[in-house]
């Protein structure tokens, strides 16, 4: 859409997004999201965590264990929790939920055993204080989940909804930790992490910094238009049955995403080169949502950069990122 189109369409668009405080109607723009994906679930499907370590390694300055966790009854989310040493000792430690991308590996990924340092978010972070928890995604590493039969049940309409309510459930473990300071948890991802630490954010407000790396662009610039990517059932395969892959039809966008987050910070790497994501449709999203964050006087905690490089977390990005949430989780 040409600027001056796009500008104009923000104009019209505005008052639905927000009230007479300005603030986003967070509300509305949920249920924009739940027609493609599904409801969230209530409160009455959790069932106590029921935490259990698998496995214990000290390591070069944090501990790494393997944990499982409840998210609903008959179902165990594998994780992987690093904590640095020393932690709590002194003062509680902000954490992060570190979400992979798609690979077979799944969770391993962020804790550095796979073959990407790139990908290894976990490792990083644990390495500047952070406590870590990297989740597999349904039906990625150890996580073994049955999505037809999950749809069938009625228990879920889409992956990505299972995967927002475990990632919700992964914040509730990190704040029952006596290490975690549970008012400084922030999300961060590439990829499938990207978009899912997203999503995650837009349903649940404890997560309080938020980066996406390669994880989105507005549905229209998605391959121009193609959606056929979104449709898996991992993913939303409403986007298909119902609305018949147009995104004019899709009843969200992620301009919808990033305003619900306003005044939280977030911040987008978007590289030039992206094959999967275009990036002009990402500048897109973050024009449409710049003026939201103004009228909350939150500018600088929207954010974006654009490396020039492929569909990667460049080094220099890292760096944007890793200081981004030390500004907002490391007060």
């Amino acid at each position: 859409m040409p600027r001056t189109l796009l500008a104009l369409a923000l104009l019209l668009s505005l008052s639905d997004w927000v009230g007479a405080d300005d603030a986003p109607d967070r509300a509305a723009l949920r249920k924009k999201m739940e027609r493609a994906m599904g409801p969230l679930p209530g409160a009455d499907r959790k069932v106590p965590l029921d935490p259990k370590v698998v496995s214990e390694e000290k390591l070069d300055g944090y501990v790494r264990r393997k944990v499982t966790f409840a998210v609903e009854k008959g179902d165990r989310v594998p994780a992987w929790l690093l904590v640095p040493v020393g932690a709590a000792r002194e003062r509680k430690a902000p954490a992060v939920l570190c979400l992979h991308q798609t690979v077979a590996i799944g969770k391993d990924e962020p804790v550095g055993l796979g073959k990407q340092d790139s990908k290894a978010q976990a490792l990083h972070l644990v390495k500047r204080g952070y406590v870590c928890l990297a989740p597999d995604y349904p039906s990625f590493g150890e996580y073994k989940y049955d999505f037809p039969a999950a749809f069938q049940r009625g228990d879920y309409q889409s992956g990505t909804m299972k995967a927002i309510w475990n990632n919700m459930r992964a914040v509730d473990y990190l704040q029952s930790l006596p290490e975690v300071d549970g008012d400084r948890i922030g999300a961060i991802g590439h990829s499938l992490g990207g978009h899912n630490a997203m999503f995650t954010a837009a349903f649940d407000e404890r997560l309080k910094a938020v980066v996406s790396s390669c994880g989105f662009c507005s549905f229209e610039k998605y391959y121009k238009g193609n959606l056929k990517g979104w449709t898996s059932d991992r993913y939303m395969p409403k986007i298909a049955s119902e609305f018949g892959s147009d995104p004019k039809k899709v009843p969200f966008d992620f301009s919808d995403v990033v305003v619900s987050f306003a005044p939280r910070p977030f911040l987008a790497v978007a590289p030039e080169k992206d094959s999967n994501f275009e990036v002009s449709g990402v500048r897109e999203v973050i024009e449409v949502a710049k003026p939201v964050y103004q009228k909350l006087g939150a500018a600088d905690r929207l954010r974006a950069v654009y490396p020039d490089a492929g569909h990667e977390f460049p080094a220099d990005a890292r760096k944007t990122a890793y200081e981004f949430l030390d500004l907002f989780l490391r007060r």
